[in-house]
């Protein structure tokens, strides 16, 4: 006959409880899209290109290019202080730096990376990785331009870049609706050439640009596309472009990771630049 202790059966149920529990918490991680609790990245570390090999994969094979283009860089925070003259001497010739994210971070390396690309010679720009579950379009564009993203036809300056792309930091269209994402994108483009007097460049994905904006092609005619593919081609182009301006084309490049073909020879960078 089994001897009954106190205490027993109410350890049991209140273990029994606590794995069911758990077992429900790692079946709601396991669905498509949610963040694994130890993959979530602090606020402000998000960078260009993050989710781009994990959604999309990357195949490691050298771009394919038939046409002249022209070498450049995108960097942020998580790289320091970068080596220009390095980069310069390898025939990188153009670079953006990620200045904000949010309306909470700027980059602690911008003047580093941003001047220091200028003073060897690149013509430079900036991004802002936008975050549209925090604070709206309009108030990030503006954030973004208070804090690095201005423009100045000098020659030297792109247009500032909207960086959107999967959320690190929780689902991956922030919680918005198709409709709703492209009003926020609207809101901020709007808002950054009401402030500069240029239109902003978008990078983006074709994977994440059709399933969080439904495959929107009302940019195309004013935003230059700055594509994100990890492959030898970049593959199909979100809806509206039929071309793209930039190709992000992998993350493991050669001194900062990520590296970018404009398409076209300098003089078109330079073109992009005066506006």
């Amino acid at each position: 006959m089994p001897v009954h202790r106190p205490g027993t059966t109410r350890r049991r149920t209140r273990f029994g409880v606590a794995g069911t529990l758990l077992a429900a918490l790692s079946l709601l991680l396991a669905l498509p899209g949610a963040a694994q609790a130890g993959d979530v990245p602090q606020r402000g570390e998000a960078h260009m290109g993050m989710g781009v090999a994990a959604h999309d994969g990357d195949t490691g094979e050298p771009p394919m290019t038939r046409a002249t283009q022209t070498e450049g860089v995108d960097v942020s925070g998580h790289q320091g202080n970068v080596a220009w003259s390095t980069l310069w001497n390898s025939g990188v010739r153009w670079a953006y730096v990620k200045a904000s994210e949010g309306t909470y971070y700027t980059n602690p390396y911008f003047a580093q990376q941003y001047n220091g690309s200028y003073n060897v010679g690149m013509i430079r720009g900036s991004y802002h990785f936008a975050t549209p579950d925090t604070t709206s379009g309009a108030t990030q564009a503006n954030y973004f331009v208070d804090h690095g993203g201005g423009w100045s036809r000098d020659g030297k300056t792109l247009p500032g870049a909207l960086d959107i792309e999967w959320n690190p930091y929780g689902a991956a269209c922030y919680g918005k609706t198709q409709s709703g994402m492209v009003t926020w994108i609207r809101d901020f483009l709007n808002q950054y050439k009401a402030r500069t007097g240029r239109d902003a460049v978008i990078y983006t994905a074709t994977s994440w640009w059709t399933q969080c904006t439904g495959n929107y092609g009302g940019f195309a005619a004013y935003n230059p596309l700055w594509i994100a593919r990890y492959s030898s081609t970049v593959g199909t182009l979100p809806a509206g472009w039929g071309y793209y301006t930039m190709w992000q084309y992998t993350s493991s490049g050669p001194t900062v990771g990520d590296h970018n073909k404009f398409n076209g020879a300098l003089d078109r960078v330079q073109a992009l630049a005066l506006g």
